[in-house]
């Protein structure tokens, strides 16, 4: 006889009012606002591909050149090849962290329950707020006109009763949207959403998407839960409750992290030193945003690995200064830390490795007397 599988009811809390904002081209409407002539050229903010011998990746781009395919995180020089007549410009990071604190005062006019995600973006939590504006709707306009009165500066904005639903809703109508999700309306919001929307499945995770057929939120409601866990673990269990307008997830503005990190299992396990190297980039670069994100940086870098027979090897090197939110600066010391404890058990393979950065301070305890590049002469 079949034993059947009880699957427990999904609580559903539809009682907050959450904003999440996300600046429109952030960076790039920065400089059109400084320099105005960007407005009408497609603008790159990135170094130049030409004068870095084709390194770099793009960290926007304005509404211009994604006209032309360019978006973030594509590499500098791909960008240069979708649009030869663009205009690259070196970030500005210093202007953009003035802007955003000052974009993030206005936050506080309307709550203090802040959740910074990066410079242009956060979630706010407004069911109780400053100027006791009952309609979040209404809130959200009044928000949207001081930024823009205050900086020139437009964003987009998702509301509804949870942190993803948010998310996905501030997305719907950019530039300069509004978009309200309600509780009865969000199941068939989700259903009609493509998969590649659901926050967690990136790159790898939407080929095995498509292969079983999961397209979009409609594809993956019909899953049961046990079939999204056996395929995807814990990001299964997620996904499920997700589909379903599920996130308990509080808007965290109490929270003070002592460390940041991220490690990546693999398998099949790491054999080279070149799979070693090609991975702490990767590592190094979700650090760094990460660390951006949360407006900190650290003195501290902890690489962490495990061999394939479970042997783990913990090795940490301490600064004297805070370490830049660089990714090549925090994969250079991941690497040389690899060469310094690599040892026999390497022949097993490499089934985990992780970076992790401690000794946290806010951003604005700034220094600069670290070169860009260190072991550059």
């Amino acid at each position: 006889m079949a034993q059947s599988i009880i699957e427990a009811p999904i609580q559903i809390d539809t009682s907050r009012k959450i904003i999440h904002v996300d600046m429109d081209a952030f960076y790039a409407s920065i400089e059109e606002r400084e320099h105005p002539a960007y407005k009408t050229q497609p603008l790159v903010i990135a170094h130049d591909p030409r004068q870095t011998g084709g390194r770099g990746v793009v960290t926007t781009a304005n509404y211009v050149a994604r006209q032309y395919g360019v978006h973030s995180a594509m590499p500098a020089q791909k960008a240069l090849e979708l649009c030869p007549k663009a205009v690259f410009k070196t970030p500005d990071f210093p202007l953009y962290k003035q802007v955003s604190a000052q974009i993030h005062e206005i936050f506080h006019e309307y709550t203090d329950k802040i959740e910074p995600i990066a410079f242009d973006e956060a979630y706010l939590d407004v069911t109780e707020n400053k100027p006791q504006i009952r309609s979040a709707v209404q809130l959200a306009h009044q928000l949207q006109r001081e930024i823009w009165y205050k900086t020139n500066l437009t964003c987009s904005t998702g509301i509804s009763y949870n942190k993803f639903i948010a998310k996905l809703a501030s997305d719907y109508r950019k530039p300069a949207g509004v978009t309200i999700v309600l509780p009865q309306d969000a199941e068939p919001f989700l259903l009609r959403e493509p998969i590649e929307k659901f926050r967690g499945v990136g790159k790898k995770t939407v080929p095995k998407m498509h292969d079983l057929g999961i397209l979009t939120g409609a594809d993956l409601y019909q899953q049961t839960e046990m079939d999204l866990i056996q395929h995807f673990g814990k990001l299964g269990y997620i996904l499920y409750r997700r589909v379903r307008g599920s996130d308990d997830r509080p808007v965290e503005y109490l929270r003070e992290r002592k460390s940041i990190g991220k490690e990546r299992t693999f398998g099949p396990f790491l054999q080279t030193q070149t799979e070693v190297n090609t991975h702490l980039k990767t590592i190094a670069k979700l650090v760094s945003t990460t660390m951006q994100a949360h407006q900190r940086h650290g003195k501290t870098l902890v690489l962490k690995l495990r061999y394939g027979d479970f042997v783990t090897i913990t090795k940490r090197r301490t600064f004297s200064e805070f370490l830049p939110n660089d990714p090549v600066i925090l994969d250079q010391y991941a690497e040389e830390i690899f060469d310094e404890v690599v040892d026999s058990h390497f022949e097993t393979g490499i089934r985990l490795l992780g970076i992790t950065l401690t000794g946290l301070a806010p951003l604005a305890f700034e220094n600069l007397t670290l070169p860009l590049y260190p072991h550059e002469h």
